[in-house]
């Protein structure tokens, strides 16, 4: 009778794990594939491209820490690919960062920079000089001699610092969508109809259907970028918060796929360029995306069981900044109308 017993709790057990595994294998990953972008490069004819500090250079920095996040992403995400748009100093074109990343078929693209502003330019007036000219034609030609003052010129370092993060502009919805369709092409993949539908990149259908995933892109972006600035601030740092871009950030435009540009700190600062070329300063920015990055992971689990629940809700963010990002640009939007 125990022997009975003990065989019935066995099986039933055993089946209980099966089905436990089999639904956790089941459950649909929310990540697979992560692209990490670091910025600019030495150029082919051996100058740097990007900010300069006051001993070093953007590029170099970019390429260090990018390198350092997909090192920590790689064990805090074990389960997760993680791409290199850039693996070493020389430079990527924009646009090859972008297909690398959509041939990928990413599902975030993270780049990484360092920001710059010019010096702070001041002025003292140190006392005057004689300046003579000579006036009148012939014999009515006078000389004329005046006092101007002269003045001292010199700058100083601009000190602003802290870090900020990009994510292509709401109300830029049409151009996104235009780049989506555009780059359709490379979003030619085994399992393409499952993903998009049989449709015609051509046809009104799929233009309305990257209107609305430019749209999830959007606010999926925003989600992460107040993600990581939150981590910033609890690290200490001194934050500008989510920030949009309309132009002059190809990356972003280009990316069918949520994607922020990082800002790590100010290279024209001198704390703030101690801090980027530091080991320590380098693993804390890591760390804060990396942590981001497993906030949002979480965020969209969180969406996922919302969703498979049919709940109303699945609009929550748990980032408070990104919900008040997001508010204040659909008042935006709401005005423009």
């Amino acid at each position: 009778m125990k022997k009975t017993i003990l065989v019935a709790l066995f099986v039933l057990f055993t089946a209980a794990l099966f089905s436990f595994n089999t639904k956790k294998d089941n459950r649909q990953k929310v990540l697979k594939t992560i692209i990490i972008d670091a910025g600019h490069g030495i150029m082919a004819n051996g100058n740097h491209n990007g900010a300069k500090g006051s001993y070093s250079y953007e590029d170099d920095i970019c390429l260090t820490i990018a390198r350092e996040l997909v090192s920590q992403l790689n064990e805090a995400l074990p389960d997760v690919k993680i791409v290199e748009t850039r693996t070493d100093e020389n430079i990527v074109t924009l646009h090859r960062r972008a297909e690398i990343a959509n041939e990928n078929h990413g599902d975030l693209f993270i780049s990484i920079h360092c920001n710059a502003m010019p010096p702070n330019r001041h002025s003292e007036r140190i006392g005057t000089r004689t300046v003579t000219a000579y006036v009148g034609k012939g014999k009515k030609k006078k000389k004329v001699t005046r006092k101007v003052p002269e003045y001292r010129y010199w700058t100083t370092p601009n000190l602003r610092k802290g870090t900020e993060t990009y994510i292509w502009g709401a109300h830029k919805n049409e151009d996104k969508e235009i780049a989506v369709r555009e780059n359709a092409p490379m979003l030619e993949e085994e399992n393409y109809k499952e993903n998009y539908g049989d449709v015609d990149p051509n046809s009104p259908e799929f233009i309305a259907l990257a209107l609305l995933k430019t749209h999830q892109f959007f606010r999926r972006s925003a989600t992460l970028a107040g993600f990581v600035e939150d981590e910033f601030v609890k690290a200490g740092r001194t934050s500008s918060g989510q920030q949009q871009r309309q132009i002059g950030i190809w990356v972003l435009q280009a990316t069918a796929m949520p994607s922020v540009l990082v800002e790590t700190g100010f290279l024209t600062n001198p704390e703030e360029e101690d801090y980027l070329n530091s080991k320590g300063g380098q693993q804390e920015i890591a760390k804060c995306i990396t942590d981001a990055v497993k906030n949002y992971i979480g965020w969209l689990e969180l969406h996922q069981q919302l969703q498979n629940n049919n709940s109303q809700n699945s609009g929550a963010i748990s980032s408070k900044s990104s919900q008040a990002f997001l508010d204040m640009i659909e008042r935006k939007e709401k005005k423009s109308f």
